[in-house]
């Protein structure tokens, strides 16, 4: 069966918003930790693909959607958009209440925390590495070279852009996601307490941002 690779188009974005779900559990099924479905779709594809929508790509095969890559050019005005047209109507829907543990073991109230807690402070590592992303494939596309289509096709977007350099997170219960990075390039700037942030320069490879 093909998959296709290409950009964004609005009526992809409840597909999206699944394989969010699907792989939030450190590329695993997160539906069980979650009341609402919708709520890391909302801090980590949603408005990536509002704010600037060409520098999203899904893949999708006869099923739908079963893979996508979603990425900022500039973290910092990133964060400022989010802030001032996303977060204030999730901020109605969630109240800050909701952002207690309510120890039941669900993950709800750490995503309710993200919305209420404000723009993020600049990172020294924005002025070289402005873009950040998030990529997130089903189980049926992995293992065929479509991450590595998806991050060729954002590569090439962002270095028509001009842009310099690239940032991620990873978290460390994800080693498999930490090995496809540095497979493609990307390079350990620094450990956290929480796994590892990995940084690409996109001043150098090829022009067509293919990924080797």
């Amino acid at each position: 069966m093909s998959i296709d690779v290409r950009p964004f188009q609005p009526f992809d974005l409840p597909g999206m918003y699944r394989v969010c779900l699907l792989t939030g559990d450190s590329g695993g099924d997160a539906t069980a930790l979650y009341h609402d479905p919708d709520l890391l779709g909302h801090v980590f594809a949603g408005p990536y693909a509002a704010a600037d929508p060409g520098l999203t790509f899904v893949a999708a095969d006869a099923y739908g959607v079963l893979g996508y890559v979603v990425a900022t050019a500039d973290s910092a005005g990133f964060e400022k958009w989010r802030e001032d047209h996303w977060n204030g109507l999730l901020r109605l829907r969630h109240p800050e209440s909701m952002a207690a543990d309510p120890g039941d073991g669900s993950r709800d109230w750490q995503r309710v925390a993200q919305l209420h807690a404000g723009p993020s402070d600049s990172d020294p590592l924005y002025e070289s590495h402005p873009a950040h992303l998030h990529i997130d494939i089903l189980p049926r596309g992995q293992g065929a070279g479509l991450g590595r289509r998806l991050m060729s096709a954002l590569l090439a977007a962002l270095r028509s852009r001009g842009v310099p350099g690239l940032h991620l997170g990873v978290g460390s219960g994800n080693p498999g996601a930490r090995a496809f990075y540095l497979a493609l390039g990307f390079t350990e700037a620094e450990r956290r307490d929480w796994g590892s942030v990995m940084v690409m320069d996109l001043r150098g490879g090829g022009r067509d941002g293919s990924v080797q």
